[in-house]
């Protein structure tokens, strides 16, 4: 039997739900809790295998402090146009970076640099690392 995939706008939205919620310090729990699921209710949502329904997108975006669009910013808009300016592919994986308690721990202390060349240090200290292990080309 066939496992049917997400569909890339619910993985999409379930996605920025988990990097706001992650953001704002809420565990799956207590949003849970907040909206009357369980847990597990939540963790489907945010990897896109159970659909968001609109009321209960509302919920969300009230209890998460951010408007309904937050959610489809940067929303696969299905097939990709030959020759226009948008990277779904390099998109996805910011968006995938920012859904991970690291990538939400690294921006946060980031953006607390104030100083643009300390961060421009950091910048290079990361790509430096990343090219000894050989994972960036």
């Amino acid at each position: 039997m066939l496992k049917k995939l997400p569909n890339p706008i619910d993985r999409h939205v379930g996605s920025r739900v988990r990097m706001q919620r992650m953001l704002a310090g809420i565990s799956q729990e207590k949003l849970g809790e907040a909206l009357g699921l369980t847990f597990q209710q939540v963790q489907k949502y945010e990897k896109g295998t159970n659909r968001i329904s609109a009321s209960r997108l509302q919920q969300i975006a009230k209890m998460l402090g951010v408007p309904v669009a937050f959610f489809f910013e940067g929303a696969p808009a299905g097939e990709a146009v030959a020759g226009s300016f948008t990277d779904t592919a390099a998109t996805a994986y910011v968006a995938d970076f920012l859904t991970t308690s690291e990538g939400i721990q690294l921006s946060k202390a980031f953006v607390r640099i104030k100083s643009p060349r300390v961060r421009r240090r950091v910048i290079d200290l990361v790509e430096a690392l990343a090219d000894e292990s050989g994972e960036i080309a």
